[in-house]
């Protein structure tokens, strides 16, 4: 993995753009979503940009690049000019003064790039291969806007507006995320359309129970993650534990919750040992077994006889 993902808050932050043309003006739209504080130094700017500026959306100081301009105030500097030389001038000042630079459609300047998006409201979906095949990624981006709901938007939205209403109902976070895993999955959920069926639904979902207890799911895995069935791939997401032998090949274990404890044995007796005081603690558990593993611990055995095993493909 060449670039690390990350989201970066810059709202009411400080990022400067050197050029004003038209890869300026998609930058700075892209800007201005995030409620960044944008400055724009250039010989002259697009009249797109200048109605920006009348607007009091971003500022603009007419002129040349030169350094005495580059503050370490900037969170963020955009190099979008035709002119190569004076962009690497300005990836060098940037570097110097230790402030993040993208010099655009050249990654070997980039300290970051910018991925695809897919945005639906406060969901946004990241895609990039590094800038090593944009068309690829064109194709993938399209592929995902066709099966992301518009829905998602209003979902996000609802569930940040209820966080702290379901905080006040479960005392602990296993409970508040079995609710929310209960309420999103349910069936109904393609089916509401409103805010107010998502009301009643929420409603009458809060006022149930939620246990928490422990499970045990075995997902059984041969030569390709796409050999996974979709319910093994389902109940991975589920896991708050993932036991596997030292030898699982790690693509493997990527595909399992991100946030669950990954846990490497080297014995059977080391599962059995595991899943006991899983049991203890009501924690829910995904071991992953090679095809064609047989089972000789006797308490595995025990346990198999109730647990979920999922075979592969």
């Amino acid at each position: 993995m060449r670039y690390f993902p990350i989201f970066m808050d810059i709202q009411k932050r400080p990022v400067l753009v050197v050029g004003g043309g038209e890869v300026a003006c998609r930058k700075i739209d892209m800007l201005l979503q995030a409620d960044a504080d944008i400055t724009v130094i250039a010989p002259s700017i697009k009249s797109y940009l200048a109605r920006y500026v009348e607007e009091d959306k971003i500022t603009y100081h007419k002129g040349f690049y030169h350094r005495n301009l580059l503050d370490s105030k900037y969170v963020q500097v955009w190099a979008t000019t035709d002119n190569s030389e004076l962009n690497h001038q300005v990836y060098k000042d940037a570097h110097d003064a230790g402030i993040l630079v993208n010099v655009v459609d050249d990654t070997a300047h980039c300290d970051f790039i910018t991925p695809s998006m897919v945005n639906r409201g406060r969901v946004q979906v990241a895609i990039s291969s590094g800038g090593s095949s944009p068309v690829l990624i064109r194709i993938i981006r399209e592929q995902l806007e066709t099966q992301l709901s518009t829905k998602i938007a209003m979902l996000a939205d609802f569930c940040a507006d209820k966080r702290n209403m379901v905080k006040q109902r479960f005392a602990t976070v296993d409970e508040r995320r079995k609710f929310w895993e209960l309420f999103l999955r349910s069936p109904e959920i393609e089916t509401l359309m409103t805010r107010n069926e998502l009301e009643h639904a929420f409603t009458r979902y809060l006022s149930n129970e939620i246990k928490v207890s422990s499970e045990r799911n075995w997902i059984e895995y041969h030569q390709e993650t796409e050999m996974l069935t979709l319910k093994s791939l389902r109940l991975m997401q589920q896991a708050e534990w993932v036991i596997y032998f030292n030898d699982c090949p790690p693509e493997f274990v990527e595909l399992c919750r991100r946030d669950a404890e990954r846990i490497t044995v080297q014995s059977e007796q080391e599962i059995a040992d595991y899943l006991e005081q899983a049991d203890k603690e009501q924690i829910r558990v995904t071991i992953l077994i090679k095809k064609g593993h047989l089972i000789s611990n006797s308490q595995l055995q025990a346990y198999l006889s109730n647990d979920i095993y999922v075979q592969t493909l």
